[in-house]
């Protein structure tokens, strides 16, 4: 147990880096182009801890303590995530709720700071991502509950394993989780179609348009932020695509971290053939998310006998 927490914590000290770096050398391959080492953010979190934040006088102390509670929350939502496959770092009952709830505090905070500037540009991108949360945290709530009831069970982790028998609807709860889960990945950690995370026109940003005036450590601390939320996010999915989830083995978590690897090329190629959704059309595919939730919900009830 104490060498499984071990690898977990290593593993979220790592993974973060390498999917962002495997996603940017793969967008660079689909462009041509050889690409920065995969451990590059790596080596830009270290350069921007080096250097010195600088702040507006419009600003606040919440400006300052904001990058550094969405860090704290990044970093408690992976705690009761199955990094591994396995069990987490910590687990309890209900324990999904919490996990959503300080990805949305870590939002909230990121949104105050970009308010807190005074910026008219800042203060639609939080609007913008205010509009999009709203609609994908009902999403989250629907299919994690459905695996929940599914594999009945009140915890993360166990609701992540696989609990599929034929005939009863569970192929259906798990593929509808598959869709959900990869939109949450995407909106979350606000990658292609829904938001590039590479662009500087202020008019079409969502993310990168709240934490422009960040910089030095506080940039930093938001940068491993969404490393971190794109390894949970991606980790959510992995376990629920590893056939050998929930078991403490090497096998299990091999599959996961290459599972996550897997995720992380696929959301490169994404980026790189799929151009961004207008805005007015990203809450229409938020929606496929929430109707996923829904479906895989009315499956859960009509497998339980609460349906005729």
């Amino acid at each position: 147990m104490v060498v499984a927490r071990l690898l977990n914590v290593l593993a979220l000290l790592v993974m973060p880096f390498l999917l962002t770096g495997l996603i940017n050398r793969v967008k660079s391959l689909w462009s041509g182009r050889k690409g920065p080492p995969l451990l590059q953010p790596l080596h830009d979190a270290l350069r921007l801890l080096r250097k010195t934040s600088v702040y507006s006088t419009t600003t606040t102390p919440l400006f300052r303590i904001a990058p550094w509670v969405f860090l704290l929350t990044a970093l408690g939502s992976a705690v009761v995530t199955p990094l591994l496959g396995a069990a987490a770092l910590a687990s309890f009952p209900f324990d999904f709720v919490v996990f959503a709830y300080v990805w949305a505090l870590g939002r909230v905070a990121i949104m105050l700071a970009a308010l807190d500037t005074g910026s008219a540009f800042e203060g639609m991108g939080a609007a913008r991502e205010a509009t999009f949360s709203t609609l994908l945290e009902p999403a989250l709530f629907l299919v994690i509950g459905a695996l929940c009831l599914s594999a009945g069970t009140h915890t993360l982790s166990e609701a992540l394993a696989p609990h599929w028998r034929a005939g009863d609807g569970s192929l259906v709860i798990w593929a509808c989780g598959v869709i959900a889960l990869f939109i949450v990945l995407q909106v979350e950690t606000a990658r292609m179609p829904v938001d590039d995370p590479t662009t500087h026109l202020e008019l079409t940003m969502i993310h990168e348009v709240m934490i422009l005036d960040h910089s030095g450590p506080d940039l930093a601390a938001i940068q491993y932020g969404a490393a971190v939320k794109l390894y949970v996010g991606a980790a959510l999915l992995a376990t629920l695509l590893n056939p050998w989830a929930g078991t403490t083995s090497v096998l299990s978590a091999s599959a996961n971290l290459a599972l996550c690897a897997l995720l992380a090329v696929v959301l490169g190629t994404v980026e790189s053939l799929i151009a961004r959704l207008k805005l007015r059309t990203v809450p229409k595919y938020i929606a496929v998310a929430l109707v996923s939730g829904a479906v895989a919900l009315l499956a859960t009830a009509w497998r339980a006998g609460g349906l005729p």
